[in-house]
C-alpha cells in the first residue's frame, strides 16, 4: 500500500515538509515508511495503531475532526511515530498522526489533557491463536 498524505500544517521539527507518502513496509503488517514528497532523506517510521495498539483511544477534539473533514472515527486512520533504540523501541502516543483514510488530509495533534506518554514502550504484538485440528 502507498498513500499519499498531506498534513495541514508541518509535522513538528519538519517545516517547510507537508506532502509525504505512506509506504507500507514488506512483511510487517501496520508499519510504515512515512516519508517526504519532495525530500527523500526525511523519513519516520510509523505504525498503524488499530494493528499494534488495539486499546489505545485518543480522544480527537471536533475542530480537529471538522479541519481533517472526518465524518466519523471510521475515517480515521491513527498512526504513531516510532523511535528504536538501543533497548527498545517507543512510541509517541502523546502526538498521533490522524488521517482522513478517505482524502489523505492528515495531522499530527498533540493531546493536551490526556494522560498519554511521549515514549510508551512497545511490547511485541499477540500473535493469534492456532487451535489444534
Amino acid at each position: 500500500m502507498t498513500a499519499t498524505l498531506s498534513f495541514l500544517s508541518p509535522p513538528p521539527g519538519l517545516a517547510p515538509l507537508t506532502d509525504f507518502q505512506l509506504r507500507e513496509i514488506t512483511g510487517a503488517a501496520g508499519l510504515f515508511a512515512l516519508q517526504s514528497a519532495i525530500d527523500e532523506h526525511t523519513r519516520l517510521f510509523v505504525l498503524d495503531a488499530s494493528v499494534y495498539l488495539p486499546h489505545y483511544a485518543p480522544v480527537i477534539s471536533d475542530e480537529h475532526a471538522r479541519a481533517l473533514d472526518l465524518a466519523g472515527p471510521e475515517q480515521a486512520m491513527v498512526l504513531v511515530v516510532t523511535n528504536p533504540g538501543e533497548t527498545g523501541t517507543t512510541v509517541n502516543l502523546m502526538a498521533p498522526i490522524v488521517v482522513n483514510a478517505d482524502t489523505g488530509r492528515c495531522a499530527q495533534i498533540i493531546l493536551d489533557g490526556q494522560d498519554w506518554p511521549l515514549r510508551a514502550e512497545l511490547t511485541p504484538r499477540a500473535e493469534p491463536e492456532v487451535a489444534a485440528v
